[in-house]
């Protein structure tokens, strides 16, 4: 049970027309965008940054598998599941995107990525210059840097807003590697 409210109807007015087209995008309204239109501000900025990455230079696939990365880490299975099945559809197969769960790729740029976002995560922004010469070694150009902690940035906010509110999982389940 969701400690937010989720029913769109009561979202205020100034979310509605950012509801619609989450609704016009996913088919439905997602629960996460549910909880999140309580505040409208805080609804334009979610929705305008996945707009903003998904037009970005990293591709959906490494974005989503840097967002299941991210996930399991902060244990969010709203975002783990949501993202898997996003993934999937960016085309990774399903052992890729389990691989990214785990913070591994069979490809060394986009393991890369991976160290890179979950050490971002564990460490609280607390890198050192190899850090960012290993993303450089790896053929990430400074602004694929900065979109990669974008990435990092949205994730965070978005598995707080799960784990937090407890937002209930309306995608096809994916458990967490470790319980």
């Amino acid at each position: 049970m969701s400690r937010i409210n989720l029913d769109p109807q009561t979202a205020p007015a100034a979310s509605q027309p950012l509801l619609r087209q989450v609704d016009q995008a996913f088919g439905s309204t997602p629960n996460m965008f549910k909880a999140v239109s309580n505040s409208p501000a805080a609804l334009q900025s979610m929705w305008a940054a996945f707009g903003a990455l998904g037009k970005g230079t990293l591709g959906a696939r490494l974005g989503e598998q840097l967002a299941v990365a991210i996930a399991d880490r902060n244990r969010c299975s709203y975002c783990l599941a949501a993202h898997t099945m996003l993934g999937q559809k960016a085309g990774a197969t399903a052992e890729q995107m389990h691989e990214a769960q785990r913070g591994r790729a069979g490809d060394p740029k986009t393991a890369a990525a991976l160290a890179f976002a979950l050490k971002v995560v564990e460490q609280r922004g607390q890198l050192d210059d190899a850090d960012v010469d290993a993303l450089r070694a790896a053929g990430f150009d400074d602004g694929r840097i900065v979109e990669i902690l974008a990435h990092v940035a949205l994730n965070l906010f978005t598995n707080y807003v799960n784990v937090a509110f407890d937002v209930p999982v309306d995608f096809p389940a994916v458990a967490l590697s470790t319980p």
